[in-house]
């Protein structure tokens, strides 16, 4: 008996670059196409020549490259009728509302559940939280309003202002148009999310709280507001090539798409007649902690959450004959988890890897999905896909467990110890989100049953050891306890409840202060809370303490956009390099470094990780209103049943 039980993969489908459907993705991956191209013409909504660079000029305001993976013909396959939302209202939404309920219907369907009682069904999603382009063009139209600058493409409806809410809001409306009885919420652990999402997809069945989970991911985001921000970050490929493990790889390549899931208990699959994808035998999550810095990966990290999947699965590396690795194609990234797998697997040899990023690009959040539902149909077919551009790999593979699939070969079961095909598939994160799962093919469902262990309830009661707090104007544990208990009003003059200065232990932050500068205050009022909150709790266990914080994208993260856009407006109406230049002083500042980490969404909750060096799973939660209680109802849950011992939340 293994501490998780059998999780049934029964439906599965993509909106993908290239492939609009899990048959249409394997097919291209197996031709070995390559299916980067250029920004579509009407992505980034101005000249590409107003944004481009060659690298040997300054990049401020600019990007390296105009390539990436990108959705193609959506519309020639999405059918808005049928959910439980009006048809207008859904057509007039941003696409990530629309990739995300085809995709999630699409696996309903391919499962055979679409149209059945959803009562018992949820959803769990990674999400993007960078703003998506429909944000941008709804904070655009706000921001050019007030500064007196007429922009006929700008303009404020109801979709727009939907539009605003684009963390929490695809998931709520999500649960509406499918009729969800247990609920939906999105998370945010960056390139890691949509595995973590599977994990927690996976505890509601195992708890008994559903008897079916949508689980998956979709990134969305604003493409030029991506490509601009991996620029700043040092990170975007100059040469737009994803290569990973290709010893001259130069950076990632942006990449859009969604990707769900759709997981029962094994057992409960098994005797409904459904038909069965794969099987999820564990999934392992940490945080690297403080590691060596928010962008730099940390073997440490990586190896706990790999063993860890293989502790919860009762399974040993060598029982693995495939391992899809997350490889971004950055030197260091690569080179980092080469000898974090090869540490965890060091018994294997000639373990065959591969990676799709080197046909679709870095999908980001929805890495992880895409990267399952590659390994399901080659399952199916048998056979182990080729990873392209790996005619020149990496030192690092020399010597290691690994050899590069450079070409399609047989997966035999003859490979594997006990005759079953198997593969671990990994997902590391900015901010340090590590996530590592197994999954297995279908034929061994029989022998799992055994292991299928009745829905247990965690009743022990959780206590609250520390308390932080700011809302409105009422700072700190006792100015919030006056305000409540005293009824003491919270609002200014205006009748608004504004915060004051945020207040930083400057002398104990291990961030520079020119860094929090450039962050986002709910990146900095999470500091000054937790402070407060962890007087009272003292030190937490590194290795076994979880972060879950609830949180919405802030719309200023737009304002780089407009930024950006700024010169092909001042085109349209005639205005020189003078007007450009002091509307966008007047907008804001250059996006660099910090300012990406400062508006990065799931550093809001990665911040307390690296400033407390705690290294349990770590994630935003996003559901609008009830994004704080999903967030402590996580936590809750994982320390009743043991997965950690404490949780900053």
């Amino acid at each position: 008996m293994t501490s998780f039980p059998p999780v049934a993969v029964v439906g599965r489908a993509c909106v993908l670059p290239g492939a609009l459907s899990p048959g249409a993705l394997w097919e291209r991956v197996v031709a070995g196409d390559d299916l980067i191209t250029q920004v579509p013409s009407d992505r980034w909504k101005m000249a590409p020549a107003d944004v481009l660079c060659d690298g040997a000029e300054g990049s401020d305001d600019r990007t390296w490259s105009d390539r990436g993976g990108y959705v193609h013909d959506f519309d020639s396959v999405f059918d808005p009728s049928g959910f439980a939302i009006p048809t207008d209202e859904i057509v007039a939404l941003d696409p990530v509302f629309q990739w995300t309920f085809h995709t999630a219907r699409e696996a309903l369907r391919d499962a055979g559940h679409d149209g059945a009682d959803a009562t018992r069904f949820g959803a769990v999603f990674g999400n993007l939280s960078f703003p998506s382009a429909g944000m941008a063009a709804f904070v655009q139209a706000v921001t050019l309003g007030g500064l007196g600058v007429d922009d006929a493409e700008s303009d404020i409806d109801l979709a727009g202002a939907r539009n605003r809410f684009t963390s929490g809001l695809p998931a709520l409306m999500l649960e509406r148009a499918l009729g969800l009885g247990v609920g939906a919420f999105a998370l945010d652990a960056a390139c890691a999310s949509s595995l973590y999402a599977i994990k927690l997809a996976c505890d509601r069945l195992h708890d008994g709280d559903a008897d079916l989970m949508l689980a998956g991911a979709v990134n969305c985001a604003d493409d030029l507001f991506i490509h601009e921000g991996f620029t700043a970050l040092n990170a975007l490929s100059r040469s737009g090539r994803s290569r990973p493990f290709h010893a001259d790889a130069d950076g990632l390549v942006p990449a859009e798409g969604c990707g769900f899931v759709v997981l029962r208990r094994l057992d409960d699959a098994v005797s409904d007649g459904d038909t069965i994808h794969g099987i999820i035998r564990g999934v392992g999550l940490s945080n690297d902690g403080r590691g060596r810095g928010m962008l730099v990966p940390s073997r440490d990290g990586q190896v706990r959450a790999m063993r860890q999947a293989f502790d919860v699965a009762g399974l040993e590396p060598t029982d693995i004959t495939l391992l899809e690795c997350h490889a971004t194609g950055t030197t260091i990234g690569d080179a980092t988890e080469l000898e974090s797998s090869a540490q965890v697997y060091s018994g294997c040899a000639d373990l065959p890897i591969g990676s799709l990023k080197s046909n679709t690009g870095h999908l980001i959040t929805a890495a992880g999905v895409a990267g399952m539902i590659k390994v399901i149909e080659a399952m199916r077919h048998e056979v182990r896909p080729p990873t392209l551009h790996v005619e020149q790999p990496l030192d690092a593979l020399a010597g290691s467990p690994f050899r590069l699939l450079d070409q399609a070969e047989p997966w035999r079961r003859d490979d594997a110890p006990d005759g079953v095909l198997r593969a671990g598939l990994s997902a590391f994160g900015f901010g340090g989100n590590n996530a590592h799962l197994i999954i297995e093919e279908p034929e061994s469902a029989t022998a799992l049953l055994a292991q299928c262990a009745s829905p247990q309830r965690h009743a022990s009661p959780v206590a609250i050891v520390g308390l932080g707090v700011a809302a409105a104007s009422a700072v700190g544990r006792e100015a919030f306890t006056d305000a409540v208990v005293g009824a003491t009003s919270c609002l200014d003059a205006d009748g608004l409840g504004r915060m004051p200065d945020i207040e930083l232990r400057l002398a104990a932050q291990k961030f520079p202060p020119n860094d929090l500068k450039a962050a986002l205050g709910q990146q900095l009022v999470i500091l000054q809370v937790a402070d407060e909150a962890l007087d009272e709790s003292g030190a937490l266990p590194r290795d076994r303490t979880g972060v879950y914080v609830g949180m919405g994208t802030d719309p200023q993260a737009a304002r780089f956009g407009i930024r950006w856009r700024i010169a092909s407006l001042a085109r349209k109406r005639g205005d020189g390099p003078e007007w450009v230049t002091e509307a966008r002083d007047a907008i804001g500042p250059v996006l660099g470094a910090p300012g990406v980490l400062g508006t990065m969404p799931n550093l809001v909750a990665n911040r307390l990780n690296s400033q407390y060096d705690v290294a349990g799973p770590s994630f935003t939660v996003s559901a609008e209103e009830h994004s704080g209680l999903d967030a402590l109802d996580v936590a809750v849950r994982a320390l009743r049943v043991g997965d950690i011992d404490a949780a900053m939340v």
